[in-house]
């Protein structure tokens, strides 16, 4: 890549870090380009790249983050395939920020096809890591496509909920995006 001004210390420490691999130092250094912040341009194209990088090593956040930026199209083209693969594969791994996004997308057909049962499933495991605001947001999409499945529908989606859940240990630190 190109060569890179030295911005602080604490920066370029952080940038060694992410360079060497440190999938939370890629998290944290994508995250600072987003925000524009702590002497570091807002970037949304290094935004992606630190991200993708943490991502492909499985940092659920930053897989969030990029199917975030898909969705967008912010330092990438928009893409909302790309954006609910990224939401899953965070989701997969119990990430309540995934589970909500690709919730959502369930429920509106944005990047899948639409599917009011796996919606429900997945706001429904959004909503029970979920606290404050969050999980009242959550709770209300749940419900509301709630309203307009049948009783049968409504019944299998709770299923594949507790199973899912039963299969998969939860994050006993779940951070927000």
């Amino acid at each position: 890549g190109a060569a890179v001004q030295a911005q602080t210390p604490e920066i370029d420490a952080l940038r060694a870090r992410a360079e060497q691999g440190d999938a939370e130092a890629q998290w944290s250094l994508g995250s600072l380009h987003e925000q524009g912040t702590n002497d570091l341009a807002q970037d949304y194209t290094e935004t992606v790249r630190w991200w993708r990088l943490a991502a492909d090593q499985g940092n659920a956040r930053a897989q969030v983050g990029l199917g975030t930026m898909y969705g967008a199209g912010l330092g990438v083209p928009e893409n909302a395939v790309e954006a609910a693969r990224w939401h899953r594969r965070a989701a997969d791994q119990g990430n309540a920020n995934g589970q909500f996004n690709v919730g959502i997308r369930y429920l509106t057909g944005d990047g899948v096809p639409q599917d009011y049962v796996a919606g429900h499933m997945w706001l429904n495991l959004a909503a029970a890591q979920f606290t404050g605001e969050p999980r009242e947001t959550a709770v209300e999409y749940r419900d509301t496509v709630a309203n307009v499945m049948t009783p049968d529908d409504l019944s299998e989606a709770q299923r594949l909920a507790r199973e899912w859940d039963a299969a998969h240990p939860r994050d006993p630190f779940p951070r927000s995006r």
